[in-house]
């Protein structure tokens, strides 16, 4: 018997979906097929900036010895924050009436199915999206620790501060019952909750710690420009799924988001590298790109309110101080932040939440905050930082005894010679 035509196939399928009058395509009630599909797009570019963007740009900024331990750190982080996501810290960031923290009541997702609906997107969605934030923020205060921290110290200290801090942060300010929600806080995407959180416990570590050996006049330039720039190019791209998508929905507000994101980004990487070369006399690949993650740093907060001046106002700002902030901490303190950690996503992600009360306004261009308002907004905003970072701060001074007390926290100095990689994981990169 002659086989029948695949598109005849096609046909008859087709011509019984439309007759049986039922849509197996049906949505959930409530929810909106563009927003989404934007929000699981998002979720994919905020990934994408820590594997393997984040991953790339820290690597290439330290000895090669130690490229694959920062591989490791980023990628072990993601699959750890990834599962406590699902056990608890979902249920602690976003469910429950407390203003300070949520429950367990949705303990390893229960009670969300296919169904369950978070807008105008599917709750696994949001979960989903929501999750790409709790891997990155941990992956960000690598770069304080970066050549001389134990493997299961980074284990064990990530893991804690996900629920002594982030997770309490998120809730106060993403949070429907959370305090700075319901008294008018602004943060889009996580000035506060990212960049303040991971920037301040991302200094105490690394004084806790102490320097690496050398530091600061015996240590290597970044190994690999090219893995820094390709990293960052990652990072800028994922970042618009970071702020944009932080709008949750498709709509002009995530246009506009995204517009700005992309200005201040541009405008901080050109200042920091005019001031680069002021100061050293040549204009260099890790600096403008180090320019870009402070611009994008610094707009995350306001990115919701600020229109394109108020962008390229901050990003101009994010490229000076974030750029003078690094000889501050480094220089003048002397603390081994390594990889400026605190100088880029600390300064920067507060700075924007602070200059969003009056860069939100009309008179810059942007929307949601009236002027008469914008002294009151400040200090709304400023109180929220500071909490913030207090919190931070105590959280990571009693996490970093308990891993002193545990699992020790540096490396011998025999094992910080011979390199993460070989010391810790036994593997050795191929460009040595």
């Amino acid at each position: 018997m002659k086989n029948t035509p695949t598109p005849l196939f096609l046909l008859f399928g087709l011509a019984a979906f439309f007759l049986s009058g039922e849509n197996v395509f049906a949505q959930s009630e409530g929810i909106d097929s563009g927003d989404t599909a934007w929000m699981l797009t998002s979720t994919v570019l905020v990934l994408l900036m820590t594997l393997p963007g984040l991953a790339l740009f820290y690597g290439g900024l330290v000895r090669a010895k130690n490229l694959l331990s920062i591989l490791m750190h980023c990628f072990a982080i993601a699959c750890l924050a990834s599962v406590l996501w699902v056990a608890c810290l979902y249920s602690l960031a976003f469910k429950g009436s407390g203003a300070w923290i949520g429950d367990l009541s949705a303990a390893f997702l229960k009670g969300v199915t296919a169904d369950s609906n978070e807008g105008s997107i599917p709750e696994t969605v949001f979960i989903m999206f929501q999750m790409t934030f709790a891997i990155i923020t941990p992956g960000l205060i690598v770069g304080a620790f970066v050549e001389r921290m134990k493997f299961s110290a980074v284990m064990l200290f990530s893991g804690l501060w996900l629920i002594v801090v982030y997770a309490p942060a998120v809730h106060w300010v993403w949070s429907g019952s959370g305090w700075m929600f319901n008294n008018g806080t602004i943060d889009l995407a996580g000035g506060i909750v990212v960049h303040a959180t991971a920037g301040a416990s991302a200094l105490v570590l690394a004084k806790m710690l102490g320097p690496r050996t050398g530091f600061p006049k015996k240590l290597s330039p970044p190994h690999s420009p090219g893995l820094v720039m390709m990293g960052a190019a990652l990072l800028w791209v994922g970042w618009f799924g970071f702020n944009a998508g932080s709008q949750l929905a498709a709509g002009n507000s995530a246009g506009m988001t995204m517009l700005v994101t992309h200005i201040s980004a541009a405008m901080a990487s050109l200042t920091w590298m005019v001031v680069e070369k002021i100061k050293t006399g040549k204009p260099g690949l890790v600096g403008i790109v180090t320019g870009m993650v402070a611009g994008l740093a610094s707009i995350t907060p306001a990115s919701g309110n600020v229109g394109p001046m108020g962008a390229m106002i901050i990003g101009l700002l994010a490229g000076i101080v974030c750029y003078f902030a690094c000889d501050l901490i480094k220089g003048k303190l002397g603390i081994d932040d390594s990889l400026d950690v605190f100088a880029v996503h600390g300064v920067g992600g507060i700075m924007g939440t602070l200059l969003v009360a009056f860069l939100g306004t009309e008179m810059f261009g942007g929307q949601g905050i009236n002027a008469d308002s914008a002294l009151s907004q400040f200090w709304l905003q400023l109180k929220g930082v500071g909490v913030t970072v207090a919190w931070s701060v105590i959280g990571t001074i009693l996490i970093v005894f308990l891993c002193k007390k545990t699992v020790g926290l540096r490396i011998s100095e025999e094992e910080e010679e011979t390199g993460l990689d070989i010391a810790e994981h036994g593997e050795q990169s191929y460009s040595l």
